[in-house]
């Protein structure tokens, strides 16, 4: 899966180059904006943030015959042109307010910080806009409910950014695997293997490149200096803007884990241990982290490792459901094996899918059922990552040889966390340094917020503060 998501980034990504001039705008209140008609033949779209990912948007709905790219928006300029080439009538915008009062854009395609993602698709929905957002839909639980009840309420589409979904691959071993495939599964163990190196430590703060409008960067996020090396992508490493590896490459791999185990609500209860370990540098995100989530009759543990590792049963990035007959093991969005108890594959699920067309194709039908990951599916997966967050950033420090069961008397949590130890020290992590474990936290799935001991502090992590401009409204 890493190499054919590095293909596709790789393909889709533009050469840099100068930066075009930014324009001059005035934000705007977008609630009771007038509705929207159903777009033609050409789905016109605004891809907002084009730093990186976004360049890949602008790319894919350049290169469908059903779309065109008429609006580039990101508030630093210098990021932009590569992008306003490839779209070559597109207009820019500095402030995404003032582009979505362009009642010819049909879709707006969000791949901003995570912290923009909520907002940023509340707003284009509010203007009677379909959107596409890149995963996860959210920076908090809170937030990615009212995108759902935004899209519900304005009637629009909105399509999440997990692309495996549109995998026939991934689609095929799922459904293979809910008709009992390999008998019950009873344990889904998710994978982010991902190497992240130190992001570097700074003295003080920083100066914002002075292209960018650094206020509008920053957003619905607390304003803080700017307290590391690069303003850019390194966000994923700092909590007010990013949720870490669990909530950035993860998520797609809890959405695959969660799918394949049939799940479609909160679990009963979580319960997190790890930390930044093997550095020390500005991020305060865990670079290492055991994530266990139990719903009843089925269990999901998810695991982050950013140092150097091993596979395991095969996947750096991935999923394996531990069954009755056998395991199934998704490393590849396109390529999915089943394996029998002695390690023999059995079946092979194999193809691709384009999930970019999959929401143009959606928009010009106007049928929300034509969606391989609509927002609802979209704002579980990605609460999973933010609920995994929580109990660890609660967590007290202990020494990594004080116990071999922080996880009590979960088994699978425990084995876990001896694989966790195991890697640390491999990767010349002294056995008395010390990682963050959390309280077993207790959830009402259908409310969505913790109950019970330790639930009034936890449920503060639910939400944020919001800037007053800046703010996510709790009725959309």
């Amino acid at each position: 899966m890493t190499k054919t998501r590095r293909e596709f980034l790789e393909e889709s990504l533009l050469a840099t180059a100068a930066a075009a001039a930014g324009v001059s705008v005035l934000p705007s209140a977008m609630a009771g904006a007038p509705p929207r008609k159903s777009p033609n033949d050409v789905v016109r779209i605004a891809v907002i943030g084009v730093r990186g990912r976004g360049r890949g948007h602008v790319g894919a709905f350049t290169n469908s015959k059903d779309a065109e790219v008429v609006a580039i928006c990101d508030p630093d300029s210098a990021v932009i042109g590569a992008s306003m080439r490839a779209a070559k009538n597109a207009k820019y915008y500095k402030d995404l307010r003032k582009m979505l009062e362009d009642d010819s854009i049909d879709a707006v395609s969000i791949a901003t910080p995570n912290h923009w993602h909520s907002l940023a698709a509340i707003w284009s929905l509010q203007a009677g806009k379909h959107v596409y957002v890149e995963k996860p839909v959210s920076h908090n639980v809170f937030e990615g409910r009212r995108v759902v009840q935004a899209a519900e309420k304005y009637k629009k589409l909105c399509q999440h950014g997990t692309q495996s979904r549109s995998s026939r691959g991934t689609v095929d071993a799922i459904a293979w695997l809910q008709e009992g495939g390999l008998g019950k599964v009873k344990l889904a163990r998710a994978l982010c293997y991902k190497r992240r190196g130190s992001i570097g430590k700074v003295k003080g703060p920083q100066k914002p490149p002075e292209t960018c409008d650094y206020d509008l960067w920053t957003g619905p996020a607390e304003m803080q200096p700017l307290m590391r090396k690069k303003l850019h992508y390194d966000w994923h490493w700092d909590y007010n803007t990013g949720n870490g590896d669990i909530g950035n490459q993860g998520v797609h791999q809890m959405d695959i884990a969660a799918w394949g185990l049939g799940v479609d609500r909160l679990p009963n209860s979580v319960s997190a241990c790890g930390g930044r370990l093997g550095y020390d540098d500005d991020g305060n995100t865990a670079n290492t982290q055991v994530a266990t989530f139990d719903f009843g009759d089925r269990q999901l543990v998810f695991e982050v490792r950013g140092l150097k590792t091993k596979a395991y049963r095969g996947a750096h990035i991935g999923v394996v459901f531990h069954c009755e007959n056998g395991y199934l093991v998704s490393s590849s969005y396109a390529k999915v094996h089943a394996f029998d108890h002695d390690g023999k594959i059995i079946k092979t699920f194999q193809g691709g899918g384009n999930h970019f067309q999959n929401f143009v194709d959606a928009v010009k039908a106007n049928k929300k059922e034509m969606l391989n990951a609509e927002i609802s599916k979209g704002h579980f997966s990605a609460a999973l990552c933010h609920l995994g967050n929580i109990p660890y950033r609660l967590g007290r420090q202990q020494v990594l040889t004080t116990t071999n069961s922080p996880f009590g008397d979960d088994q699978a949590a425990n084995e876990s966390f001896l694989r966790f130890r195991t890697h640390l020290t491999e990767n010349g992590v002294s056995e008395s340094a010390q990682y963050a474990i959390g309280p077993r936290l207790k959830l009402d799935p259908k409310r969505e917020h913790f109950i019970g001991e330790g639930a009034e502090v936890a449920n503060a992590f639910i939400t944020r503060p919001y800037r007053k401009a800046f703010r996510v409204p709790n009725d959309v």
